[in-house]
């Protein structure tokens, strides 16, 4: 009777071992909790939303916040110690360097993706199918009249042209300027400035002549409304798509991505782990928002950075 009932118990508690086996299962095995913030560029913002949402899955009791102020105006506020994380489409500036010394932030640097810029006319436009860079420097220079497509090039119709693009905030507003018209600070001012890209892409839809510019992941979100123009820098005309961006051939408009993580933050073991989370799983962030992935070297890099910059 006894050896019956040691049965009974010892198979009790076997199924009971299981059962908490099970919800320990169901809980991921993460005991990371507490909030990551982040910010920065509109256009590493929506890549950065989805290494956040496939990271809470893993790790359910971390919270990660993601705002969208533009390189210039997250560098601001990580600066100012207001976030942990910030996302930036071009490299920090010397001035952002030394305002992040005078707060006493440390940081690094950590490259997540590839991406083009691309320049975007009106599905109607039937023109346009190729822009040189001096072309494009002619429309954007500071100081430019143009307003019409025959002003472009004596071949072109004459049509009106509205400009769209990004603020003065914004990594690709910097870094399209630097690349199309030679130096910051460059840009005609005569345009409709945005850091959400939406409007952009509502406002080139809205006119037949209409030309905008903004991150190509965020055109081939939107290929239904707008489409991209290929560009000549100088080797013949190159259409901006994952293989040209990722191959360089798209010049000068393909430039690298970032996150910079604070030191002070990555001595948080929810900083540390998302930042190389992040990077062990750029393919699939990358993919998932549309974006161009590194190239294995580039990841390899990456890889090297997170784990030797562990909080």
């Amino acid at each position: 009777m006894r050896s019956r009932l040691l049965i009974a118990a010892l198979a009790v508690a076997v199924g009971l071992s299981l059962v908490v086996a099970a919800c320990g299962d169901d809980d991921n095995g993460s005991d990371l909790s507490g909030t990551i913030r982040i910010d920065g560029s509109s256009t590493v913002g929506p890549m950065t939303e989805i290494a956040a949402e496939l990271f809470r899955e893993e790790n359910p009791d971390v919270k990660v916040t993601v705002g969208i102020s533009g390189t210039g105006g997250g560098f601001e506020k990580f600066c100012a110690k207001e976030t942990d994380i910030n996302d930036a489409s071009r490299e920090i500036k010397d001035e952002e360097k030394d305002a992040c010394s005078k707060s006493g932030v440390d940081y690094d640097k950590v490259q997540v993706g590839n991406d083009g810029i691309a320049i975007v006319v009106n599905p109607d436009n039937d023109w346009a199918k190729c822009l040189t860079t001096d072309e494009l420097k002619k429309i954007w220079d500071r100081g430019s009249s143009v307003n019409n497509w025959k002003d472009v090039r004596s071949d072109f119709p004459s049509q009106s042209m509205k400009l769209f693009g990004p603020g003065t905030d914004s990594g690709t507003f910097d870094f399209f300027t630097e690349k199309i018209n030679g130096e910051e600070g460059q840009s005609r001012s005569s345009y409709s400035p945005s850091e959400d890209d939406n409007v952009t892409v509502q406002g080139v839809a809205g006119g037949k002549g209409n030309l905008g510019y903004f991150g190509l992941s965020y055109a081939l979100e939107n290929s239904q409304r707008v489409k991209t123009v290929q560009v000549d820098g100088g080797k013949g005309c190159v259409t901006p798509n994952t293989a040209t961006v990722q191959d360089g051939s798209y010049t000068p408009l393909s430039r690298p991505l970032f996150i910079y993580p604070s030191a002070a933050a990555l001595k948080r073991e929810e900083v540390d782990e998302f930042v190389k989370f992040y990077v062990d799983n750029y393919q699939q962030i990358a993919e998932q928002a549309k974006f161009v992935p590194l190239t294995d070297s580039q990841a390899s890099e990456a890889k090297s950075t997170a784990d030797s910059i562990a909080g």
